[in-house]
């Protein structure tokens, strides 16, 4: 019913950038909070940064002032944009996303997962 599809990853030299997007598509009513975890192979899955509904921002420390997260309403599209990369923040990075469709209430979606690599 509901699909988040996520693009932009790929490999960047350190103090580069990147900019992540996840587009939701199918039978969508209200989107609600949205956000960016990353996992790096051996590791728990983490949580980056998110937005709600009325565009409150949350970001976890280490990415704090290097990442933005935004979303156009319009396009269904919820981006992370990357700057100054450092090598500890490869990893794959998923779209999460509290979505109601067709039904009278939310679920939680996720996105395939995209993979970002900061090395030299």
């Amino acid at each position: 019913q509901v699909q988040l599809v996520e693009s932009g990853g790929g490999l960047v030299q350190p103090g580069g950038s990147l900019r992540l997007s996840c587009a939701a598509s199918g039978s969508i009513f209200t989107i609600y909070g949205m956000g960016w975890y990353r996992q790096a192979p051996g590791k728990q899955r983490k949580l980056v940064a998110s937005i709600t509904r009325s565009d409150n921002t949350y970001y976890v420390d280490s990415v704090q002032g290097r990442f933005t997260i935004s979303r156009d309403n319009t396009k269904k599209t919820v981006y992370l944009q990357m700057n100054s990369l450092r090598p500890e923040d490869t990893a794959v990075y998923y779209c999460n996303g509290d979505v109601q469709g067709a039904g009278p209430r939310s679920y939680n979606y996720w996105g395939q997962g995209t993979q970002v690599t900061v090395s030299s």
